[in-house]
């Protein structure tokens, strides 16, 4: 028998994965880290969407997963220190 495959994570745990990056982003308080967080996360599934190998999915589902490690980690830092004033962007109402 030839060398076991590494194990494919299902499209659930994939899902959950981009979820959770999505989650954690909404943390940070300041406009443009979490806003960076967030594009980040989407283009990066964007990019990996395609992949077909399964060395390749299980390899970008484990770096995706200790992204999300930093990301819960930074979080807590920037937590600690909260810009004084809000962001223009989030100042602005919606105009109905």
């Amino acid at each position: 028998m030839g060398a076991a495959s590494p194990s494919v994570p299902s499209v659930s745990e994939i899902l959950s994965l981009y979820r959770s990056l999505l989650r954690v982003a909404r943390h940070f308080p300041d406009y443009n880290i979490r806003e960076y967080t967030k594009r980040r996360t989407v283009d990066a599934f964007r990019q990996n969407a395609t992949l077909s190998d399964p060395s390749s999915i299980s390899s970008a589902f484990s770096h995706g997963n200790s992204q999300l490690q930093v990301a819960k980690r930074q979080a807590v830092v920037y937590s600690l220190y909260v810009p004084q004033l809000r962001s223009v962007m989030e100042l602005q109402q919606p105009r109905f």
